[in-house]
């Protein structure tokens, strides 16, 4: 009996291994990196990748009464702001000096310029903007693309056009006060209490979490103390919502976390927890008012912020719609 070679199929069966080695040999490099994300080496947006057409299309049923809500506070040179961050505003009518118009039809016009931090009043904080030891999200060195013109990856550009379930955690009626004391922690135990006492069955991957604290009651009467401190959430409570795969959070403080902050917790570690290690984005500064006097708990989250290439940090309004 003559045996015949199988060396095409030998040779499939070689190339399969082979590939196989390499990507796991690539895998395992890039899981090597602390901030290695998920969805693959060239990721730039992070958890959004859950925000796909079927999540949107489930979120806009959550509209039953068509009332939209803006979230975003008033920015101006009084706006409490992270030191050494200002901002101001100057109007100019070029071109019209003395009175002077433009054309037969004497028009006249007015411009504006900003000067000032974009990370003012209601913010979105990109991908880019906090790291581990110069390292950012999905393993990208502050050396190789934070450039002073700009970011080279990760900037604000590249963040799509968001439309989500968005769900609002009452902390003050949680904690049955008008403002949650500085200091107070959101961790595991007060998001799933909170939730249970506004009937919030879940949080869902894709989702935008905000939470409510009152802080925004001292805008323009204790600036000093709004600015400052503030209650939040912790790195706990971080950690939590990113094993629910959401896509932001966000609360009506400057900061998101609480500050002081937790005992053995490092500066600003939640931003890092939520940021560089997961993708989730950060809303600071959110004006959730009247949805709470509206108890409107789940509802369509909608922005779609400026699109400056490179950039770190964006000035939002999102619109809450229910």
């Amino acid at each position: 009996m003559r045996l015949v070679s199988d060396r095409p199929g030998m040779l499939l069966a070689a190339c399969l291994v082979a590939a196989a080695c390499a990507t796991g040999s690539a895998q395992a490099q890039q899981k090597n990196c602390l901030t290695a994300s998920k969805f693959g080496p060239n990721d730039e947006i992070g958890n959004l990748n859950h925000v796909t057409p079927a999540k949107t299309l489930a979120a806009s049923k959550l509209v039953t009464r068509g009332k939209a809500y803006r979230l975003g506070i008033e920015t101006n040179k009084d706006t409490p702001a992270f030191p050494p961050r200002t901002f101001s505003l100057t109007i100019v009518q070029p071109g019209q000096t003395a009175g002077s118009t433009l054309g037969p039809s004497k028009t006249t016009y007015n411009d504006d310029i900003i000067a000032g931090w974009v990370g003012i009043g209601s913010q979105l904080d990109g991908l880019g903007h906090i790291g581990v030891d110069n390292l950012y999200y999905n393993c990208n060195k502050a050396a190789e693309f934070a450039m002073t013109d700009g970011l080279r990856k990760l900037g604000i550009e590249k963040v799509p056009a968001i439309a989500t379930r968005g769900v609002l955690l009452d902390m003050a009626g949680y904690f049955n006060t008008d403002i949650v004391k500085e200091g107070t922690a959101f961790n595991r135990a007060e998001i799933e209490g909170a939730m249970k006492r506004q009937g919030i069955k879940a949080i869902e991957s894709g989702d935008v979490v905000l939470f409510y604290t009152g802080w925004t009651k001292l805008l323009g009467k204790d600036n000093k103390r709004y600015g400052s401190v503030e209650p939040g959430l912790g790195v706990g409570g971080a950690r939590y919502l990113a094993s629910l795969e959401v896509a932001m959070v966000g609360a009506d403080t400057w900061g998101l976390e609480v500050i002081p902050f937790e005992k053995e917790t490092g500066v600003f570690e939640v931003h890092q927890v939520l940021l560089p290690l997961n993708g989730i984005y950060i809303l600071e500064n959110m004006n959730t008012e009247e949805m709470v006097k509206d108890q409107a708990w789940e509802f369509l989250f909608t922005l779609g912020p400026s699109r400056i290439t490179g950039a770190v940090q964006a000035i939002i309004n999102p619109i809450a719609i229910r």
